[in-house]
């Protein structure tokens, strides 16, 4: 029984003749009308017959008998040969058999079958059905494959991205299918995730700052704190592209899809009970493993890390540079200040384990000790005298001179790295001060006249420098003095610095004496104060009349009389 061969080669070709000139390159379906030595001889309704190797058609049809009257598509390469017989091809039939049906999946997108034979530059050759084509490296997986042998002489699906027929050019993808199939997993994926949950997901990309893991379709960050309890410096260190890790989910964002993932949540904590192993106020030893500009990481034990911050790293408050102090890898001693187990935080101290050097001069240097300093700076309140190698004091401006009181000005007299003598005057170790004098090297030439000097008492003054706030002054005893611009006078309209002028002198009340033996004296009392008298003295200072009322009362009296 004739059986119709030509649908295995042909049955998406137009394999109707409509000349003989048409025939010619072309696929069509001829007929088995004998088999002679081994020949198959097919009639493509031309003048004669073409012959085929009957080993060929066998092997080409996957069958095991040919029959007469068998339909067959074959490919004409030739009308005729030099015999007048027409030169066909059963294998260029079936190639272009293969070629129409890659056409019309290239249009409709549907996968095709193929095998990775081999190597080739750029990429991999792909058989399909006895069709090679191109495989580019980029195109063999989702993520950078370093060994294809697994993935050689498998059936498996690839995607056409493109065809030449002229240079007989197929381009194919094997991650197109991948990524179709991750995205289609993915929503189910999404759907089941969930935060807490624990997954196995690949490494994919590695970064400073943490790994992008593929957990099936879906890329999460697993950070690099979020990597190990201990110090990572770099992820790398733990994970290479590749390895298939476990993780945990610790956030997911179901509206940007962002998925934060962990590894170190998945062993215990080490943080667990911290504040029952270092106790506040006891000093433990540790490694220095990262120093900042703002401060010193120390490991106490493997995944346990403190912070010394730069303020507690020395007892110096200025210039302080953390790898001048310290260097990784030092063995140190430490206090601990603070202990914070839900953030996962312990304050560290380096210059609470050494000794006090505000607390060690108060020691050596009580009150009333006269040293030799340098200063250091000069300001407008006093000057900055280093007393050691290390500590600075200060010298109040009233603590400078018995005599100066000037204000407002940096002192005089006085200059950067200049070696001076200071007494001290008092030591605050807590507060981290040290107030020096220098007037108080000598007696107070004034302390006979501030003793003997009372409040409410009448005085000369002599004006020294006028200010926008008062005037200064001289007494008669060699005390300084300061007039305050509303005490100037009584009269408001002449409460002005500008009333009085320099050598000037005016009487004034005392009105006190401050630490800095600077008396401040008012005009303005004693006016009040002699006005009062002379109310006193010619009236009643309860009449309500003003001084000048009661003179001219008094002197209508003397006219009548």
């Amino acid at each position: 029984m004739a059986v119709d061969r030509s649908c295995r080669f042909a049955d998406m070709l137009e394999v109707s003749l409509q000349g003989k000139e048409s025939v010619e390159g072309k696929v069509v379906v001829g007929t088995v009308v004998g088999i002679k030595n081994d020949k198959v001889v097919v009639d493509v309704g031309l003048k004669s017959e073409g012959r085929l190797p009957l080993s060929d058609v066998k092997a080409l049809i996957g069958a095991d008998d040919v029959a007469i009257g068998d339909k067959l598509g074959v490919f004409v390469e030739r009308f005729e040969d030099r015999n007048g017989e027409p030169i066909l091809s059963i294998e260029k039939a079936k190639k272009e058999a293969v070629w129409k049906d890659l056409e019309r999946r290239l249009e409709s997108g549907e996968t095709v079958e193929g095998v990775i034979t081999g190597r080739t530059k750029g990429g991999f050759s792909v058989d399909i059905d006895g069709t090679s084509a191109f495989l580019p490296g980029s195109q063999v997986d989702l993520r950078i494959v370093k060994d294809i042998s697994p993935l050689l002489n498998l059936k498996q699906p690839f995607k056409i991205l493109k065809m030449g027929k002229l240079k007989n050019n197929i381009v194919i993808s094997r991650r197109a299918v991948l990524e179709a199939e991750r995205n289609e997993a993915k929503g189910e994926i999404i759907s089941k995730l969930k935060e807490g949950m624990v997954t196995t997901g690949i490494v994919k990309n590695i970064t400073d700052y943490g790994v992008f893991v593929d957990i099936g379709g879906i890329d999460g960050l697993l950070h690099v704190t979020d990597m190990s309890w201990k110090r990572v410096s770099a992820p790398s260190d733990l994970v290479k592209v590749g390895d298939s890790i476990q993780v945990q989910v610790i956030k997911f964002n179901k509206d940007s899809g962002r998925v934060s993932l962990g590894m170190k949540q998945l062993v215990k904590t080490p943080w667990e009970n911290v504040e029952k192993k270092y106790i506040v106020g006891e000093k433990y030893k540790g490694k220095v493993v990262n120093i900042m500009e703002y401060g010193v990481f120390v490991e106490l034990e493997p995944c346990i890390e403190g912070m010394i911050f730069i303020t507690e790293l020395s007892w110096l408050r200025k210039g302080i540079v953390p790898n001048k102090v310290v260097n990784i890898g030092d063995e140190i001693d430490v206090m601990v200040l603070e202990v914070n187990p839900e953030k996962r935080k312990i304050n560290l101290g380096l210059k609470q384990c050494q000794e006090n050097p505000w607390k060690l001069f108060a020691e050596q240097h009580p009150v009333g000790t006269k040293l030799e300093g340098v200063v250091k700076n000069i300001t407008e309140f006093g000057i900055f005298v280093g007393v050691n190698d290390i500590l600075d004091g200060m010298v109040h401006m009233s603590d400078l001179s018995w005599t100066d009181g000037s204000h407002g000005s940096k002192p005089a007299n006085f200059e950067k790295g200049q070696k001076i003598d200071v007494i001290v005057l008092s030591v605050n170790p807590e507060k981290e001060r040290i107030s020096l004098g220098i007037k108080q090297l000598i007696d107070d030439p004034h302390a006979e006249a501030v003793q003997n000097m009372k409040n409410g008492e009448i005085v000369v003054a002599e004006v020294k420098e006028i200010r926008l706030a008062g005037v200064e002054v001289t007494l008669s005893n060699g005390l300084l003095g300061f007039i305050k611009r509303a005490d100037i006078s009584s009269d408001k309209l002449k409460q002005r610095s500008d009333t009085l002028a320099v050598g000037e002198k005016v009487e004034a009340i005392v009105l006190n004496v401050d630490k800095s033996r600077k008396a401040n004296l008012s005009v303005k009392a004693l006016e009040i104060q002699r006005e009062k008298e002379a109310l006193r003295q010619f009236g009643s200072a309860d009449s309500g009349a003003s001084l000048g009322d009661i003179l001219g009362a008094a002197l209508q009296k003397k006219d009548e009389k």
